[in-house]
């Protein structure tokens, strides 16, 4: 890791970190918003670079609770911090921010993978690796997934487990899985692994069996593809003028999303048919965002060989070019 950037926290390695920085440029004076905290390993790079503020968003407790604890490390020389906490999920970024009295920022970079965190500790069930209860909560509210696969038919969970985890035998899989509650509820991650590991063989990826059931069930516990529609609707209203949106994902599910985003909003569309009468008309129009990656970024053989958890992360990122008017630094406070 570039040595310019401060060390991370030893529980989080920040993925594609100097990709990041390089496409966020922050700057002194700037506004910039993670909106997924996690470990703080974004933040802490971008307030090193130069005094600027960032707003930290997550819906982990547990993520805010590292936040308050590593604020102080990087006072505004006016006895408060230039790190913000905000408790909520990114999907709410325009109402949050709003709430601080800020409506532009120079930068928001999201990481939609799922915190290193919150994949090692046992407890909050989101690994098939280590025993631990059922659960799969981002926040501390809501269905378990224990409520899920307990409760839902068999067609729902096929349906679930199919769309957002890509098994293909998410038939065989949600069968096995009414079959084995009927015996006892499933209330254990090591109990549903084994239950799909019965069902589901291992393959030349190398994959474990049970990956994508989690996956797909994370999915649906944290409505992460609503979020993250959700978000990629404000982000782009919110950046100032030269201000650059940067999103790391996990998947092509995740992936697909910021692509669409990205692509309307810099009026990107699909060319259409030759045959079509409306092709005179439906060309892309100008707009105020340009993407300045065409194709996603991905990881280097040396990042992928020290994290192999960034293995299948993609970086893209997009700017606002609307002519200057005022930047975020002189926005109301």
């Amino acid at each position: 890791m570039n040595a310019a950037f401060p060390p991370h926290d030893p529980g989080h390695v920040p993925v594609m970190l100097a990709e990041v920085m390089e496409y966020l440029t922050p700057h002194d004076g700037g506004r910039y918003v993670d909106g997924t905290f996690g470990g703080g390993g974004y933040a802490r790079a971008i307030l090193a670079s130069g005094n600027c503020q960032l707003w930290g968003i997550d819906r982990d407790p547990a993520a805010i609770a590292r936040g308050q604890a590593l604020a102080p490390t990087f006072p505004d020389g006016h006895g408060a911090s230039r790190l913000h906490l905000l408790h909520g999920g990114f999907a709410d970024m325009a109402g949050l921010l709003a709430d601080e009295g800020i409506t532009k920022v120079d930068g928001i970079v999201l990481d939609l993978g799922v915190s290193s965190y919150q994949i090692d500790e046992a407890e909050r069930g989101f690994s098939f690796r280590m025993d631990g209860p059922l659960d799969m909560r981002m926040a501390d509210t809501g269905p378990t997934a224990a409520d899920v696969v307990n409760t839902l038919p068999e067609d729902e969970l096929a349906d679930i487990i199919y769309h957002y985890g890509e098994e293909r035998l998410s038939r065989r899989v949600a069968r096995a899985i009414v079959a084995a509650r009927a015996e006892a509820p499933l209330r254990r991650t090591a109990q549903l692994a084994d239950v799909v590991r019965s069902v589901v063989r291992p393959d030349r990826s190398g994959i474990d069996p049970a990956t994508r059931t989690f996956q797909g069930l994370r999915i649906h516990v944290n409505d992460e593809l609503g979020q993250i529609s959700r978000v990629l609707e404000q982000a782009p209203h919110l950046l100032a003028p030269g201000g650059r949106l940067v999103v790391v994902s996990f998947h092509s599910l995740e992936d697909r999303l910021v692509k669409q985003a990205m692509s309307r909003a810099a009026g990107r569309l699909p060319a259409p048919s030759r045959h079509d009468p409306r092709a005179m008309t439906a060309r892309a129009q100008p707009t105020d965002f340009t993407l300045l990656t065409g194709r996603p970024i991905r990881p280097g053989e040396e990042e992928t060989r020290r994290n192999p958890r960034a293995r299948s992360a993609r970086l893209r990122a997009m700017e606002c070019i609307a002519p200057s008017s005022i930047p975020a630094s002189e926005t109301a406070e």
